[in-house]
């Protein structure tokens, strides 16, 4: 465990601060009363994460995800063990990161929109919710082992995730908010009281990341060393 604890710190405190930029866009945009935008609240998650991952990459890997520790514990690429240490580590910093956001930002806003919880639209039923949520984490997990994970993958990890997360909350943020990342979608839920559909921010995202994982193994295993 001592060998484990640099990267578990690095996890805990990329993921709280993931959760803190992110969840906090949300609060900050309905206490601008919608000036800042959903670009801006993709935006916010897109370029928060590649910066984190790009300062996390060589210490932990940059997960930050439970479902990104997932898919690389089934490529084979981190043992069980310390998948489990990472994600309960992301957890962790999940929820730490959304009790700094009740802190520090506006209570009317935090309260409205329930810390930045994640809230599936109107018009999109938990079973569309689980799908859509697989779908753009198999997006997002296919570009953390294009550009992070590979060993032929260029040394753009930190920009190519932080773009896809940009691109998954472009167009799934007013349909699931675009989660795909269970210590995201958690930490809010916890500290707001509201856990409603959070089933959809675990089943989808672990979902696609196990396609992901699976589909990526069975692309690398052929390279000598993997």
């Amino acid at each position: 465990m001592p060998k484990l604890l640099r990267p578990l710190t690095a996890e805990l405190i990329g993921t709280l601060l993931f959760v803190f930029f992110g969840a906090g866009s949300i609060v900050m945009n309905s206490a601008s009363g919608g000036n800042l935008g959903p670009l801006a609240v993709a935006l916010a998650h897109g370029v928060g994460m590649g910066v984190i991952v790009s300062a996390t990459l060589s210490i932990s890997g940059g997960h930050m995800n439970p479902a990104v520790t997932f898919a690389i514990a089934l490529a084979g690429r981190i043992d069980w063990r310390s998948a489990i240490a990472y994600v309960v580590a992301q957890l962790a910093g999940g929820l730490l990161g959304a009790l700094l956001v009740k802190a520090f930002m506006p209570v009317g806003p935090v309260t409205a929109t329930l810390a930045g919880t994640p809230q599936l639209g109107p018009s999109v039923s938990f079973v569309q919710g689980i799908w859509i949520e697989a779908l753009l984490t198999f997006f997002l997990v296919s570009a953390v082992f294009g550009t992070a994970v590979s060993p032929d993958a260029p040394k753009i990890g930190g920009f190519g995730i932080g773009l896809a997360i940009f691109v998954a909350a472009l167009v799934g943020g007013n349909l699931t908010g675009a989660m795909m990342n269970p210590a995201r979608a958690l930490g809010p839920a916890i500290v707001a009281h509201d856990l409603h559909a959070q089933a959809v921010y675990w089943i989808g995202p672990l979902l696609g990341a196990a396609v992901a994982g699976g589909l990526w193994r069975l692309a690398l295993r052929a390279r000598a060393g993997y």
